[in-house]
């Protein structure tokens, strides 16, 4: 079995490092591809100075979605892995790789975070939407057969957030399940809160709703299902945030200023769904997919070539 290790990351190099630590370790068999978004940290030269990184693809892009597109681009496995930049593989990791894909063409497993591992999840999160049942999956630990990626077309990049769900939803309209397993697991790092500018962003209401309604629309079109779906996440939304006013961890200001954000951002992502559901009447559901454009990559490191090849790609970067 030929894998590939897709890994995302913008300004979180201390946690890129450890978490390329874990794949070298547990993985050494695996390609390691490591998409670096535009990071200000030095991440460009401490992924460069390792050997066991075979390609780094630089892009200008800020989205975790593009990036996973522009990693799955580069892939040469059989099966491709997403792994996030702050997450460390288990070593029990590769296996579960394994026995995973016995049974299913698309396997997830547990995000462990150190501070509360006994409140990891032992289970996929499953939904049943319009008659169709829905698997979600961890988007920063995750494994393709690569021809499940080709049918899915990669990921929207559209949704800055939310592309593993989105991707979800196209799985299971194509016919593909979704695995669940145990040993595919991996750490969070504990310090992935306080990474640079980039690393993790903050809450974004009008995103989240966004994204929502985008891939909802997108996927489902207009469904008294799809208005339920929005407005059961919009009323637990607002009511969690009430008890943060009324505890003082919020202010009145806040809680209606994120009002004005989620309605805003439904209202876009609904329109942007219904006319990207237009846009692709396929299946794969993926108007702004893997296929769509060429140009995300502003230079490539790839120690997979030979020295010709290497010798350009390290021209683009200068």
């Amino acid at each position: 079995m030929n894998i590939s290790v897709v890994v995302p990351t913008l300004n979180g190099r201390d946690q890129l490092a450890d978490g390329l630590d874990a794949l070298s370790a547990h993985a050494p068999a695996a390609e390691v591809i490591v998409v670096n978004g535009p990071s200000a940290d030095g991440t460009t030269g401490m992924v460069r100075d390792r050997e066991d990184v075979d390609v780094l693809v630089e892009i200008s892009d800020r989205s975790v979605t593009v990036a996973r597109n522009a990693g799955i681009e580069v892939a040469t496995g059989e099966v491709i892995a997403l792994v996030d930049y702050d997450n460390r593989i288990d070593p029990e990791w590769i296996e579960g790789v394994r026995a995973g894909l016995e049974h299913a063409d698309v396997v997830t497993g547990p995000v462990a975070r150190p501070l509360r591992a006994g409140q990891t999840a032992d289970s996929a999160e499953r939904r049943r939407i319009a008659g169709r049942n829905v698997t979600y999956f961890a988007g920063g630990n995750v494994v393709f057969r690569s021809d499940v990626l080709e049918d899915l077309d990669g990921f929207d990049e559209y949704l800055e957030i939310g592309g593993a769900r989105d991707a979800a939803h196209r799985l299971a309209g194509l016919g593909y399940e979704v695995g669940w397993e145990s040993a595919l697991s991996v750490e969070r790092d504990a310090d992935a809160s306080t990474a640079a500018d980039g690393g993790r962003p903050d809450r974004d209401w009008g995103w989240k709703y966004r994204a929502l309604a985008y891939r909802l629309a997108k996927n489902y079109g207009l469904r008294p299902t799809v208005i339920r779906r929005i407005a059961a996440h919009a009323f637990g939304d607002s009511t969690s945030v009430a008890r943060e006013v009324i505890t003082g961890a919020a202010t009145p200001t806040s809680w209606i200023a994120n009002g004005r954000d989620v309605l805003l951002g439904t209202t876009t992502g609904f329109s942007d769904g219904m006319v990207a559901r237009a846009r692709d009447r396929t299946s794969t559901r993926n108007p702004y997919g893997l296929s769509k454009r060429a140009d995300r990559a502003v230079a490539k490191y790839d120690r997979r070539g030979d020295a010709e090849d290497a010798s350009a790609a390290d021209t683009a970067g200068t």
